[in-house]
């Protein structure tokens, strides 16, 4: 059998996980080349800090919001616009090769507006949980919650294939499992030698819950076929 040569050298990408990290990779540009000098004068430098101050969730913004029953447009964005800024390339390089990579296997089999539908929905979840659980004065910023949430919904899939197959679904948690030990790995690390904790994990373990709900509602079939998956002999 030859080979089609006019067959792409890499599988393409669903439409929307282009919709999921151009805007990632736009603003890091941004401010990575600001930071460099290569545009927008002396001020560039501040681009990031600034960026983090008025797009960054915090408990302060939550609380805020709690206290005073209020909810303007602006610090109701944080709860997405949080998910836009990064703390370095290397930052938003990791959560950009991870979008990719999970939005493809779930865009595979999701529907466009699914995809949308967890990855911001498990965003949103994450800032939640942040503002209810965390008393941190730490901006809670980066695309790790929703990229979660996109964990979440990977381990749905898998779950409900090992379900078809007859086989342990426990198996379909080793990805979420692995990432938390290294989490709490980091986390004894710098609470042995630093004296600090980073509680930023609890957002993204919540985004991973979310992702994970949300896939039983917007996956092929919705609640329907899961139930019928469930109840096969």
């Amino acid at each position: 059998m030859h080979p089609d040569k006019n067959a792409p050298p890499f599988n393409p990408l669903p439409g929307v996980v282009w919709l999921l990290v151009l805007p990632l990779v736009a603003v890091e540009a941004w401010l990575s080349l600001g930071e460099a000098g290569l545009f927008g004068g002396p001020g560039a430098i501040g681009w990031r800090t600034g960026a983090v101050r008025d797009f960054g969730f915090s408990d302060a913004v939550f609380e805020w919001i709690r206290e005073n029953r209020s909810y303007p447009p602006e610090l109701l964005l944080r709860f997405v616009s949080y998910g836009f800024v990064h703390w370095s390339f290397t930052h938003a390089l990791l959560a950009v090769v991870l979008a990719l990579a999970l939005g493809k296997f779930v865009g595979e089999v999701f529907r466009p507006w699914a995809v949308l539908a967890v990855y911001y929905g498990a965003g949103i979840a994450g800032a939640l949980a942040y503002g209810l659980l965390i008393d941190s004065p730490l901006i809670l910023i980066g695309a790790y919650p929703a990229v979660y949430g996109l964990i979440g919904a990977f381990t749905f899939i898998l779950w409900a294939r090992l379900g078809a197959e007859r086989a342990d679904r426990r198996r379909a948690f080793l990805m979420i499992g692995f990432l938390m030990a290294i989490q709490f790995a980091f986390g004894l690390v710098n609470w042995i030698f630093y004296a600090s904790a980073n509680f930023l994990w609890v957002a993204e373990l919540a985004g991973f819950g979310a992702g994970f709900a949300l896939s039983f509602v917007v996956s092929p079939g919705g609640w329907a076929a899961v139930l019928a998956r469930l109840r096969q002999p």
